[in-house]
Protein backbone atom coordinates (compact mmCIF):
# COMPACT_ATOMS: atom_id res chain seq x y z
CA UNK A 1 0.00 0.00 0.00
CA UNK A 2 2.52 2.64 0.85
CA UNK A 3 4.39 1.96 -2.77
CA UNK A 4 1.28 2.42 -4.28
CA UNK A 5 0.43 5.88 -2.18
CA UNK A 6 4.01 6.66 -3.11
CA UNK A 7 3.54 6.03 -7.08
CA UNK A 8 -0.05 8.16 -6.65
CA UNK A 9 1.83 10.98 -5.24
CA UNK A 10 4.30 10.93 -7.81
CA UNK A 11 2.05 10.76 -10.35
CA UNK A 12 0.18 13.76 -8.80
CA UNK A 13 3.06 16.00 -8.50
CA UNK A 14 4.24 15.48 -12.31
CA UNK A 15 0.74 16.32 -13.19
CA UNK A 16 0.83 19.48 -11.54
CA UNK A 17 4.25 20.16 -12.63
CA UNK A 18 2.91 19.33 -16.41
CA UNK A 19 0.05 21.60 -16.37
CA UNK A 20 2.49 24.04 -14.96
CA UNK A 21 4.87 24.12 -17.75
CA UNK A 22 1.20 24.31 -20.03
CA UNK A 23 0.37 27.55 -18.44
CA UNK A 24 3.82 28.69 -18.72
CA UNK A 25 4.31 28.01 -22.50
CA UNK A 26 0.48 29.10 -22.83
CA UNK A 27 1.93 33.03 -21.28
CA UNK A 28 5.24 33.10 -23.23
CA UNK A 29 3.46 32.47 -26.44
CA UNK A 30 0.85 35.78 -25.42
CA UNK A 31 3.53 37.98 -24.93
CA UNK A 32 5.00 36.78 -28.19
CA UNK A 33 1.96 37.43 -30.21
CA UNK A 34 1.32 40.99 -28.21
CA UNK A 35 3.58 42.99 -30.02
CA UNK A 36 2.67 41.47 -33.31
CA UNK A 37 -0.58 42.49 -33.13
CA UNK A 38 -0.10 46.04 -32.05
CA UNK A 39 2.52 45.94 -34.96
CA UNK A 40 -0.74 44.73 -37.61
CA UNK A 41 -2.86 47.67 -35.47
CA UNK A 42 -0.10 50.07 -36.17
CA UNK A 43 0.40 49.31 -40.06
CA UNK A 44 -3.79 49.71 -40.26
CA UNK A 45 -3.48 53.20 -38.59
CA UNK A 46 -0.62 54.54 -40.79
CA UNK A 47 -2.17 52.80 -44.28
CA UNK A 48 -5.74 54.47 -42.93
CA UNK A 49 -4.05 57.75 -42.21
CA UNK A 50 -2.34 57.98 -46.10
CA UNK A 51 -5.47 57.07 -47.73
CA UNK A 52 -7.43 60.41 -45.48
CA UNK A 53 -4.31 61.98 -46.75
CA UNK A 54 -4.99 61.41 -50.33
CA UNK A 55 -8.80 62.02 -50.55
CA UNK A 56 -8.11 64.81 -48.70
CA UNK A 57 -5.84 66.64 -51.21
CA UNK A 58 -8.03 69.18 -53.45
CA UNK A 59 -7.61 67.35 -57.35
CA UNK A 60 -5.17 67.96 -59.50
CA UNK A 61 -6.64 71.25 -62.01
CA UNK A 62 -7.70 70.31 -66.02
CA UNK A 63 -9.35 71.99 -68.41
CA UNK A 64 -12.54 70.01 -67.57
CA UNK A 65 -15.39 70.37 -65.00
CA UNK A 66 -18.18 67.66 -64.92
CA UNK A 67 -21.74 68.89 -65.40
CA UNK A 68 -24.96 66.80 -64.81
CA UNK A 69 -26.76 66.61 -67.90
CA UNK A 70 -30.07 67.88 -66.14
CA UNK A 71 -28.27 71.26 -65.01
CA UNK A 72 -27.99 72.30 -68.71
CA UNK A 73 -31.61 71.32 -69.89
CA UNK A 74 -32.88 75.37 -69.53
CA UNK A 75 -35.39 75.73 -72.16
CA UNK A 76 -36.64 72.12 -72.24
CA UNK A 77 -40.27 72.04 -71.08
CA UNK A 78 -41.25 68.78 -71.37
CA UNK A 79 -44.33 69.97 -73.92
CA UNK A 80 -45.40 67.06 -76.36
CA UNK A 81 -45.25 69.58 -79.06
CA UNK A 82 -42.02 70.88 -80.25
CA UNK A 83 -40.91 74.04 -78.73
CA UNK A 84 -40.83 77.50 -79.77
CA UNK A 85 -37.53 78.53 -81.33
CA UNK A 86 -36.47 74.48 -81.32
CA UNK A 87 -35.26 72.73 -84.57
CA UNK A 88 -34.32 69.23 -85.76
CA UNK A 89 -31.69 70.12 -88.18
CA UNK A 90 -30.80 68.48 -91.38
CA UNK A 91 -32.92 65.81 -90.47
CA UNK A 92 -33.36 63.37 -93.42
CA UNK A 93 -36.87 63.04 -95.09
CA UNK A 94 -36.59 59.21 -94.24
CA UNK A 95 -33.75 59.02 -91.51
CA UNK A 96 -33.03 55.24 -91.07
CA UNK A 97 -33.81 54.44 -87.11
CA UNK A 98 -30.73 54.59 -84.59
CA UNK A 99 -29.30 51.14 -84.34
CA UNK A 100 -30.34 49.20 -81.68
CA UNK A 101 -27.09 47.70 -81.11
CA UNK A 102 -25.26 48.40 -77.62
CA UNK A 103 -23.06 50.98 -77.11
CA UNK A 104 -19.31 50.31 -78.68
CA UNK A 105 -16.93 49.88 -76.18
CA UNK A 106 -14.27 51.59 -78.84
CA UNK A 107 -15.79 55.24 -79.24
CA UNK A 108 -13.36 56.97 -81.71
CA UNK A 109 -9.91 57.79 -80.24
CA UNK A 110 -10.05 61.50 -80.71
CA UNK A 111 -11.31 64.04 -83.04
CA UNK A 112 -8.60 64.09 -85.33
CA UNK A 113 -9.19 60.19 -85.61
CA UNK A 114 -12.56 60.46 -87.33
CA UNK A 115 -11.75 60.50 -90.72
CA UNK A 116 -10.95 56.63 -89.85
CA UNK A 117 -13.89 56.11 -87.85
CA UNK A 118 -17.04 54.24 -89.03
CA UNK A 119 -20.25 54.14 -87.56
CA UNK A 120 -19.77 50.92 -85.73
CA UNK A 121 -17.17 52.96 -83.69
CA UNK A 122 -19.79 55.25 -82.53
CA UNK A 123 -21.61 54.64 -79.08
CA UNK A 124 -25.52 54.34 -79.68
CA UNK A 125 -26.01 56.55 -76.57
CA UNK A 126 -24.27 57.73 -73.24
CA UNK A 127 -24.74 58.35 -69.77
CA UNK A 128 -26.20 61.35 -70.40
CA UNK A 129 -23.84 63.64 -68.06
CA UNK A 130 -21.20 66.09 -69.69
CA UNK A 131 -18.12 67.60 -69.09
CA UNK A 132 -17.43 71.33 -69.79
CA UNK A 133 -14.83 73.15 -71.20
CA UNK A 134 -13.32 74.92 -68.28
CA UNK A 135 -12.41 77.65 -70.50
CA UNK A 136 -12.78 81.65 -71.25
CA UNK A 137 -12.25 83.04 -74.07
CA UNK A 138 -11.95 86.57 -75.62
CA UNK A 139 -15.30 88.10 -77.42
CA UNK A 140 -14.30 87.67 -81.17
CA UNK A 141 -16.27 89.96 -83.74
CA UNK A 142 -17.27 93.69 -83.93
CA UNK A 143 -20.76 93.45 -82.88
CA UNK A 144 -22.32 94.74 -80.39
CA UNK A 145 -24.11 91.87 -79.13
CA UNK A 146 -21.90 89.58 -77.41
CA UNK A 147 -23.33 85.70 -77.04
CA UNK A 148 -21.68 84.03 -74.80
CA UNK A 149 -21.38 79.81 -74.93
CA UNK A 150 -20.32 76.97 -73.10
CA UNK A 151 -19.22 73.67 -75.05
CA UNK A 152 -20.15 70.82 -73.25
CA UNK A 153 -19.12 66.45 -74.80
CA UNK A 154 -20.94 63.48 -73.38
CA UNK A 155 -18.91 61.61 -70.60
CA UNK A 156 -17.64 58.34 -72.33
CA UNK A 157 -17.13 60.46 -75.33
CA UNK A 158 -13.19 60.07 -75.78
CA UNK A 159 -13.13 63.62 -77.33
CA UNK A 160 -11.76 66.09 -74.61
CA UNK A 161 -14.31 69.01 -74.22
CA UNK A 162 -11.05 71.45 -74.37
CA UNK A 163 -10.37 70.17 -77.61
CA UNK A 164 -14.28 70.28 -78.92
CA UNK A 165 -14.50 73.84 -77.92
CA UNK A 166 -10.72 74.85 -79.35
CA UNK A 167 -12.73 73.52 -82.95
CA UNK A 168 -15.87 75.40 -82.46
CA UNK A 169 -14.53 78.59 -80.98
CA UNK A 170 -12.30 78.28 -84.15
CA UNK A 171 -15.33 78.06 -86.14
CA UNK A 172 -17.04 81.01 -84.60
CA UNK A 173 -13.95 83.17 -84.90
CA UNK A 174 -13.73 82.50 -88.63
CA UNK A 175 -14.16 86.01 -90.65
CA UNK A 176 -16.49 83.85 -92.84
CA UNK A 177 -18.91 83.10 -89.84
CA UNK A 178 -21.57 85.16 -88.29
CA UNK A 179 -19.52 87.73 -86.88
CA UNK A 180 -19.30 89.07 -90.49
CA UNK A 181 -22.79 90.76 -90.26
CA UNK A 182 -21.30 93.40 -87.75
CA UNK A 183 -23.76 92.98 -85.42
CA UNK A 184 -23.06 89.24 -83.31
CA UNK A 185 -19.72 88.69 -81.20
CA UNK A 186 -19.19 85.37 -79.17
CA UNK A 187 -17.18 84.52 -76.43
CA UNK A 188 -16.69 81.31 -74.86
CA UNK A 189 -16.97 80.80 -71.25
CA UNK A 190 -16.26 78.33 -68.95
CA UNK A 191 -18.45 79.18 -66.24
CA UNK A 192 -21.43 82.00 -65.24
CA UNK A 193 -24.27 83.35 -67.44
CA UNK A 194 -24.71 81.87 -70.85
CA UNK A 195 -26.52 82.91 -73.96
CA UNK A 196 -26.13 79.15 -75.58
CA UNK A 197 -24.59 75.65 -75.03
CA UNK A 198 -22.96 73.67 -77.56
CA UNK A 199 -23.24 69.76 -76.52
CA UNK A 200 -21.83 67.32 -78.61
CA UNK A 201 -23.83 63.87 -77.82
CA UNK A 202 -24.08 60.24 -78.74
CA UNK A 203 -27.03 59.93 -81.28
CA UNK A 204 -29.19 58.29 -78.06
CA UNK A 205 -28.75 60.97 -75.91
CA UNK A 206 -29.23 63.71 -78.56
CA UNK A 207 -32.94 61.79 -79.33
CA UNK A 208 -33.61 61.97 -75.50
CA UNK A 209 -32.94 65.76 -75.39
CA UNK A 210 -34.25 66.70 -78.54
CA UNK A 211 -37.50 64.27 -77.91
CA UNK A 212 -38.23 66.50 -74.19
CA UNK A 213 -39.24 69.41 -76.96
CA UNK A 214 -41.21 67.37 -79.21
CA UNK A 215 -38.39 67.18 -81.85
CA UNK A 216 -37.64 63.53 -83.37
CA UNK A 217 -34.04 63.19 -84.55
CA UNK A 218 -33.89 59.50 -85.03
CA UNK A 219 -30.41 58.79 -83.74
CA UNK A 220 -29.57 60.32 -87.04
CA UNK A 221 -29.10 64.24 -86.82
CA UNK A 222 -28.72 67.37 -84.59
CA UNK A 223 -31.21 69.82 -83.13
CA UNK A 224 -31.32 72.93 -81.83
CA UNK A 225 -33.50 73.53 -78.43
CA UNK A 226 -34.10 76.06 -76.06
CA UNK A 227 -30.65 77.04 -75.38
CA UNK A 228 -28.95 73.91 -76.04
CA UNK A 229 -27.40 73.39 -79.26
CA UNK A 230 -27.53 69.40 -79.48
CA UNK A 231 -24.67 68.17 -82.07
CA UNK A 232 -24.75 64.53 -82.92
CA UNK A 233 -21.96 62.02 -81.97
CA UNK A 234 -22.66 60.36 -85.92
CA UNK A 235 -22.29 63.53 -87.57
CA UNK A 236 -19.56 65.16 -85.65
CA UNK A 237 -17.23 62.19 -86.29
CA UNK A 238 -18.80 61.14 -89.73
CA UNK A 239 -19.68 63.89 -91.42
CA UNK A 240 -22.87 63.31 -93.88
CA UNK A 241 -22.61 61.54 -97.65
CA UNK A 242 -24.08 65.42 -99.14
CA UNK A 243 -20.80 67.29 -98.00
CA UNK A 244 -18.23 66.71 -100.32
CA UNK A 245 -15.22 67.70 -97.63
CA UNK A 246 -12.84 67.44 -94.98
CA UNK A 247 -14.68 66.47 -91.86
CA UNK A 248 -13.70 69.80 -90.01
CA UNK A 249 -15.38 71.75 -92.76
CA UNK A 250 -18.37 69.94 -92.30
CA UNK A 251 -18.37 70.31 -88.45
CA UNK A 252 -18.30 74.33 -89.22
CA UNK A 253 -21.16 73.49 -91.34
CA UNK A 254 -22.74 71.96 -88.21
CA UNK A 255 -21.61 74.48 -85.65
CA UNK A 256 -22.88 77.60 -88.26
CA UNK A 257 -26.19 75.99 -88.86
CA UNK A 258 -27.22 76.08 -85.53
CA UNK A 259 -25.58 78.56 -84.21
CA UNK A 260 -27.65 80.59 -87.11
CA UNK A 261 -31.00 79.56 -85.40
CA UNK A 262 -29.75 80.60 -82.31
CA UNK A 263 -29.39 84.42 -83.64
CA UNK A 264 -32.56 83.72 -85.41
CA UNK A 265 -31.85 82.50 -88.79
CA UNK A 266 -34.39 80.34 -90.25
CA UNK A 267 -33.81 77.30 -93.48
CA UNK A 268 -32.40 78.60 -96.75
CA UNK A 269 -33.26 76.74 -100.38
CA UNK A 270 -30.33 76.43 -102.78
CA UNK A 271 -30.00 79.75 -104.72
CA UNK A 272 -29.58 78.19 -108.17
CA UNK A 273 -27.01 75.41 -109.85
CA UNK A 274 -23.45 75.50 -109.44
CA UNK A 275 -23.44 77.93 -106.37
CA UNK A 276 -22.78 77.62 -103.01
CA UNK A 277 -25.11 76.02 -100.82
CA UNK A 278 -26.16 78.29 -98.17
CA UNK A 279 -24.91 77.66 -94.24
CA UNK A 280 -28.93 77.42 -93.38
CA UNK A 281 -29.48 75.27 -96.41
CA UNK A 282 -30.48 71.60 -94.94
CA UNK A 283 -27.76 69.72 -97.11
CA UNK A 284 -27.72 67.06 -95.64
CA UNK A 285 -31.21 66.29 -97.59
CA UNK A 286 -29.45 66.77 -100.39
CA UNK A 287 -27.82 70.32 -102.23
CA UNK A 288 -30.81 70.55 -104.92
CA UNK A 289 -27.62 71.62 -107.54
CA UNK A 290 -25.65 73.82 -105.12
CA UNK A 291 -22.45 72.89 -104.07
CA UNK A 292 -21.61 72.00 -100.44
CA UNK A 293 -20.31 74.85 -98.55
CA UNK A 294 -19.96 75.33 -94.58
CA UNK A 295 -19.99 79.25 -94.60
CA UNK A 296 -22.24 81.68 -93.76
CA UNK A 297 -20.06 84.48 -95.78
CA UNK A 298 -17.38 84.30 -98.71
CA UNK A 299 -14.00 85.40 -98.36
CA UNK A 300 -15.35 88.64 -99.54
CA UNK A 301 -17.73 89.23 -97.13
CA UNK A 302 -20.52 88.59 -99.57
CA UNK A 303 -23.55 86.61 -97.67
CA UNK A 304 -23.99 82.99 -99.27
CA UNK A 305 -27.83 82.81 -98.32
CA UNK A 306 -30.21 81.55 -100.78
CA UNK A 307 -34.52 81.59 -100.54
CA UNK A 308 -36.36 81.22 -97.69
CA UNK A 309 -37.91 77.74 -96.83
CA UNK A 310 -40.64 77.25 -94.15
Amino acid sequence: MGNRGGRGAARERGTRHGRGRRRGAARRRRRRTVPAGLAAAAVVVALGAAVAHCEDRDPPAGDDVPVAAGDMLEGNTGDSGPQRGSRADDTPESSPPASPSSPSTNPPASASASASATETDIPATGPGTFTAARADGSAVGTGSRVRRYKVLVEDGIDIPASEAAAEVSAVLADRRGWTRDGVNSFRLVGSGSYDFVVKIATPGTTDRICGAAGLLTRGEVNCSVGTDVVVNLKRWVLGSPQFDGPIGEYRALIVNHEVGHRIGRGHEGCPGPGRPAPAMMQQIKGLDGCVANAWPYGRDGTYLGGPAVP
